[in-house]
C-alpha cells in the first residue's frame, strides 16, 4: 500500500494553511505538533501525559468502552449476525480511567480501554490555550481519542478532519470515496459508535467472503504516525484506525465547509434509500437524471433561466432559505 504523502507546503502549526484545509486529498504533516506541552509529556513518560491531562481536568466523567482481551481491540458487533456489540459502555472519571491505562500498559493481552469522540473543552478546559490548534479561524468541534490499543473499522465522516498525535503510535488506512463498493459496508443503523462501517477485519481480511477487498487494498494508503504528527483527512475519505501503543491519545478537530444551517447529506440519503431505491429501474434512472441535473452536474447554466426573485432553492442556500425548506420538508413528511 502507498504511503500516505507528507505535506510539503508552507506550514505554520500556530496557523494552518488554508491550501492545506482545502485540499480534496489526504496529508500527513511530520511533527507539525512535537511542540505541545502534551506532546513533550507524552514523549517523557505515560505517567507525565496523566499528569498533564489531569493538570486542566475539571471532575467530569467521560464515556468508555470497555472490550475483552479477546476482541484485541476490534471495536465492532457482537457476533457475525450483527446482534449487539462486542463492549461494554461505561461511564467513569478521567482520572479512573487513566490510572487504569497505566495499570494495563505492561500487561501483554489486556482488555481494550477505549475513549471516543470526547468534547476537549469540556472534559479538559484550557488543554486548547495550552496546545493550540489555529485552523485558520475556523471553529471547529475538537475531541479526544484516549485509550490502550485498538483497532476502529473504517467509516467516514461528513466533516474534513485534522487528526493529532499526542501519545503512543497510530495507523490510518485510508479508501478514496469511490472505493466504498469494495469495503463491503454494514448496516447504517444500529452502528457501533454513530457511523456505519466496513464488516471486513483489516488484521484477518476473509477475501472468499470480501473479495473486492483486494480491489480497495489496492488502492489504500497508509499512514504511520508517532506522537506530534497529524493526518489531514478530507471529508468523506474512508480511515480505519488502529491504535499501537499501551498508552495512546489523539486530538482532532472536525470542521465543515458548509454554513452551520445546512442540514446534513446524510438525512438526504436517508430519504432516498426510503424513497428512491426500491422504485422500477426505469424510474430510478429518470431521478439520477434529475439528481444529475440539479445537484451533481449544477451550475449557473442550470438556472438561468429563470428569474433570481424566483429561483427559491434553484438560488443561494441561505440560512431563511435553508430554514423556510426544512419546515415544508417535515410537514410532507408528518403526512
Amino acid at each position: 500500500m502507498r504511503a500516505v504523502p507528507v505535506w510539503t507546503g508552507p506550514l505554520d502549526p500556530d496557523c494552518l494553511p488554508e491550501a492545506l484545509l482545502t485540499a480534496d486529498r489526504p496529508y500527513l504533516l511530520r511533527g507539525a505538533f512535537a511542540h505541545w506541552p502534551a506532546v513533550q509529556a507524552a514523549k517523557q513518560s505515560d505517567q507525565a501525559l496523566a499528569q498533564h491531562l489531569l493538570s486542566f481536568w475539571g471532575g467530569k466523567n467521560v464515556g468508555l468502552f470497555q472490550l475483552p482481551p479477546e476482541a484485541q481491540g476490534r471495536v465492532f458487533y457482537g457476533d457475525e449476525q450483527l446482534r449487539g456489540f462486542n463492549f461494554e459502555r461505561h461511564i467513569a472519571p478521567l482520572d479512573q480511567v487513566l490510572e487504569g491505562l497505566l495499570k494495563l500498559a505492561p500487561v501483554a493481552e489486556p482488555p481494550a480501554l477505549y475513549v471516543g469522540s470526547t468534547t476537549v473543552e469540556m472534559v479538559l478546559p484550557g488543554f486548547l490555550d495550552a496546545n493550540r490548534l489555529n485552523l485558520g479561524g475556523r471553529d471547529g468541534l475538537v475531541s479526544l481519542w484516549l485509550g490502550n490499543r485498538s483497532r476502529i473499522a473504517a467509516h467516514f465522516d461528513v466533516s474534513d478532519n485534522l487528526a493529532c498525535v499526542v501519545a503512543g503510535r497510530r495507523r490510518f488506512t485510508l479508501f478514496a470515496p469511490e472505493q466504498v463498493g469494495n469495503l463491503y459496508i454494514g448496516p447504517m443503523d444500529p452502528t457501533p459508535a454513530g457511523q456505519a462501517i466496513s464488516l471486513v477485519d483489516f488484521a484477518k481480511p476473509d477475501f472468499e467472503r470480501f473479495p473486492r477487498f483486494a480491489h480497495a487494498l489496492e488502492a489504500a494508503e497508509v499512514a504511520e504516525m508517532e506522537a506530534g504528527d497529524a493526518l489531514y483527512l478530507p471529508s468523506m475519505w474512508w480511515h480505519h484506525v488502529e491504535a499501537l501503543s499501551p498508552v495512546n491519545l489523539l486530538v482532532n478537530a472536525w470542521w465543515s465547509q458548509s454554513p452551520a444551517y445546512v442540514d446534513t447529506p446524510v438525512n438526504a440519503l436517508n430519504l432516498a434509500l426510503m424513497t428512491l431505491r426500491d422504485l422500477p429501474a426505469k424510474e430510478r434512472r429518470a431521478w439520477q437524471q434529475l439528481f444529475q441535473h440539479y445537484i451533481f452536474d449544477a451550475d449557473d447554466s442550470t438556472w438561468a433561466h429563470i428569474p433570481a426573485e424566483a429561483r427559491g432553492l434553484l438560488g443561494p442556500v441561505t440560512e431563511a432559505v435553508s430554514r423556510q425548506a426544512r419546515t415544508q420538508l417535515l410537514n410532507k413528511l408528518k403526512r
